[in-house]
């Protein structure tokens, strides 16, 4: 990630809650979500309005909350941003779309 979050700098402190986050994930079959994955969500959907004044157990308490369907849905509608229609279709089916 090219830009940096207010709370990076927590990171490391975190680690115990994430990788806890992420065998949960992967207990409930979830098995590709990564680390750095769950870390963009959560500086880009839950810590949007970074706090100065934050406590390492609210970043914590965040963490271990964040419901898998939550994750699933933006990592779905950051999939349909970066995906581009048009390459993926034959000229066929850009033909029929465009009729």
């Amino acid at each position: 990630m090219s830009s940096t979050h207010i709370y990076d700098q927590y990171r490391s402190q975190v680690k115990p809650a994430l990788n806890s986050k992420i065998e949960e994930f992967h207990l409930l079959g979830y098995d590709t979500i990564k680390e750095d994955e769950l870390w963009v969500f959560l500086t880009k959907k839950k810590w949007k309005k970074p706090s100065e004044a934050i406590r390492i157990a609210e970043l914590v308490q965040d963490i271990l909350n964040v419901k898998v369907a939550n994750f699933m849905n933006y990592a779905t509608i950051e999939a349909f941003k970066t995906t581009d229609l048009l390459s993926v279709l034959s000229e066929e089916e850009k033909k029929e779309l465009l009729k």
